[in-house]
């Protein structure tokens, strides 16, 4: 996906941080009064390493794979699709999804943002292009997505996304569903 220039838009005032209500989809935040784009580009030969590289915060590792080990995986088990997530040309962070051919249903299997940039709203306007992505598949009837029990803070950020509690819990991780 490439990055798309927000020209077109035309924002109200914001803080620092504060969403605009761009009707493209795209996410953009002001930041340093300037405009950027929250984009989800693909993982590429040139930003692999860079990926690898981002970290979430030491009390998130246990709640989320490495990078690098989500881009492998998705090297040999092609139905999970990585995405780099950039707030303007800044790599922010990551995300990797795909379609469960058990039941039909897409899942978001990865979320994370390198703890430089955490508490800016970006994961929540990751999610929301990725869910925007998925819904316009026209085999999506449904997304999924699941958490470790223990982590409140992306309970919260789910549930206000707009995913339901399934009353599953699978490898130890709860499950939720949206709707596609």
């Amino acid at each position: 996906m490439e990055y798309r220039d927000h020209k077109a838009l035309t924002p109200a005032p914001l803080t620092v941080g504060e969403r605009s209500r761009a009707s493209d989809g795209v996410r953009a935040f002001y930041e340093g009064g300037n405009l950027v784009d929250i984009t989800l580009r693909e993982i590429t030969k040139d930003n692999w390493r860079e990926c690898a590289k981002l970290k979430v915060s030491p009390d998130q590792e246990d709640f989320v794979a490495p990078n690098l080990y989500s881009i492998a995986e998705s090297k040999f088990e092609p139905e999970w699709t990585p995405l780099a997530v950039y707030c303007g040309e800044a790599l922010v962070g990551f995300t990797m999804y795909g379609r469960d051919d058990r039941d039909d249903s897409y899942w978001i299997i990865r979320l994370m943002v390198d703890q430089a940039y955490q508490g800016r709203g970006y994961g929540r306007a990751a999610m929301e292009q990725v869910i925007r992505q998925l819904k316009e598949k026209p085999d999506c009837h449904e997304i999924r997505i699941s958490f470790a029990p223990e982590n409140r803070q992306a309970e919260k950020l789910y549930l206000g996304l707009g995913f339901e509690h399934t009353g599953l819990v699978e490898e130890g991780e709860v499950v939720l569903r949206l709707g596609g």
